[in-house]
């Protein structure tokens, strides 16, 4: 009696047949491996090291993948592999460009002020610490790769290693003596920061962000803080093409606050903090998109995070072939990503309804917001309106896997076909958050009111940052998805 083969025999043939049409195709040796490694499912850093391996060899027959350097061209090795997954049925994505850092780096700049030695003492429960201790913990490099420095007056190298500021459980007392700490000089803590960073560098500044120059005696609250905002727009925009992300934690305090304008007083109770993200904003995007980062750029016990960008995000997004809500017919472009071909309208209502999967963990945002449509602008010939929700576990299945993976939400777009061609032009609104706001004292000489949960100074800081990257644009990320009959 003959036996049906079992489905494991049949996936063994397909894939010996698909790999003899490999052998006896044409393409480089370097395409053929991109192509196997899609087949086998093994799109790991590994075997892109493997594929780079091949590419730096023979770097002359494979130019157009190298730079000047020797050294692999991410973008144009990137474009060849997502051609190459593009031209499988189904089509196959593989982000490689979060390998595109040789390696990344961790710079801690700590604040030693005197208004932060207090969150670090024996009698509260040392949040401020343990957070700084996440950071190097959640970020995946060797110990060579995090350098540890304090700041007040200046920046001072933290006198110690890595592991022996781990292990400490009184950091204010070992560094005491290190700097001024009778204030802190963002302006030149920051300049200093943004010019050390080289490729792949990522910088955090534990800080309370209250911003205390040298000699404010007399001077009026309107000026301090008009001079603070003034200064944090004229630091950040020199800089071009950055990310900043600003976590803001709660810790307890216990000691001697030291008011803008008044005398110090003594303040047991909570207090916010913040952990600031300094870095390239493709390295940031990299970040995002690279499950090794998912606890570092997720610390626990933020009560409020946002980032600041001063180059658009690059959205990663997949339009779904298939999907329940669609509505008339459509082709994926095989050559180019982002657009549709062949597109019909229903027979009936002339309407197209598409979906297209984004990854929106990126950018920082509540759910609530990334689904609000009030917060995307959409531009269009034919009037495309657009629907947002989160990707759900029970949304994802064998079909539609290779598309949703890595997804964290479905933007549906609808509209009547009328034009025979159109773009779909989406922009993400980028507005200053209220809870920055929220968070904003402009009087801390006393405990009274929300003493516990206000920064002096927070907002004005804060908008000179969102003022000299944002520069009158608005808009936090685009996405365009052009529409052909």
């Amino acid at each position: 009696m003959k036996r049906k083969p079992t489905f494991s025999l049949l996936l063994g043939a397909v894939t010996l047949a698909l790999s003899l049409v490999l052998g006896a195709c044409g393409g480089s040796p370097v395409e053929k491996m991109v192509k196997n490694a899609f087949l086998q499912g093994d799109t790991t850093q590994v075997r892109f090291d493997s594929i780079c391996s091949i590419i730096k060899a023979s770097p002359d027959r494979y130019r157009d993948f190298v730079d000047e350097n020797g050294e692999i061209n991410i973008e144009n090795l990137s474009k060849m592999i997502e051609k190459v997954g593009g031209s499988l049925r189904p089509p196959m994505h593989w982000n490689v460009k979060a390998y595109g850092v040789e390696s990344y780096s961790l710079t801690v700049y700590f604040e030693r002020s005197g208004s932060m030695v207090p969150y670090d003492q024996t009698s509260g429960g040392g949040q401020l610490k343990k957070a700084v201790n996440d950071l190097i913990n959640y970020f995946p490099a060797d110990e060579d790769k995090v350098s540890i420095n304090i700041v007040n007056n200046d920046i001072y190298p933290y006198n110690g290693t890595t592991a022996s500021f781990l292990q400490d459980r009184n950091i204010y007392e070992s560094t005491r003596g290190t700097g001024d700490a009778s204030f802190t000089d963002f302006q030149l803590i920051f300049d200093k920061i943004f010019k050390a960073q080289k490729p792949g560098n990522v910088s955090v500044l534990v800080t309370d962000l209250i911003y205390s120059p040298k000699n404010t005696a007399d001077v009026s609250v309107e000026k301090i803080l008009n001079e603070e905002n003034s200064l944090a727009t004229a630091i950040f925009k020199q800089y071009k093409g950055k990310s900043i992300i600003v976590n803001q934690l709660m810790g307890d305090f216990d000691g001697k606050y030291y008011p803008y304008n008044g005398e110090p007083f003594d303040y047991r109770g909570r207090r916010p903090f913040y952990v600031i993200v300094i870095a390239d904003a493709q390295v940031m995007d990299r970040m995002a998109g690279d499950v090794r980062f998912d606890r570092f750029l997720n610390l626990p016990c933020v009560l409020e995070t946002y980032r600041f960008n001063q180059a658009q995000s690059q959205l990663k997004y997949r339009i779904l072939p298939s999907w329940k809500d669609d509505v008339g017919r459509f082709r994926i472009s095989r050559d180019k990503q982002g657009a549709l071909t062949q597109c019909e309208g229903d027979r009936e209502t002339g309407v197209l309804c598409f979906t297209v999967a984004a990854a929106l963990n990126g950018l920082r945002k509540s759910d609530a917001f990334l689904t609000d449509v009030n917060n995307y602008t959409i531009q269009s010939h034919d009037g495309y309106a657009i629907k947002v929700r989160k990707v759900e576990p029970a949304d994802i299945n064998g079909n539609n896997k290779d598309y949703l993976e890595g997804m964290t939400h479905l933007m549906t777009f609808t509209g009547k076909l009328q034009s025979p061609r159109d773009e779909v032009m989406v922009t993400l609104r980028n507005d200053f958050p209220e809870w920055i706001s929220r968070s904003t004292s402009r009087d801390d000489s006393h405990a009274g009111g929300n003493f516990a949960g206000t920064t002096f100074g927070l907002e004005q800081f804060l908008r000179g940052i969102y003022d000299a990257f944002t520069a009158g644009d608005s808009n936090y990320a685009t996405l365009t998805i052009e529409i052909e009959k």
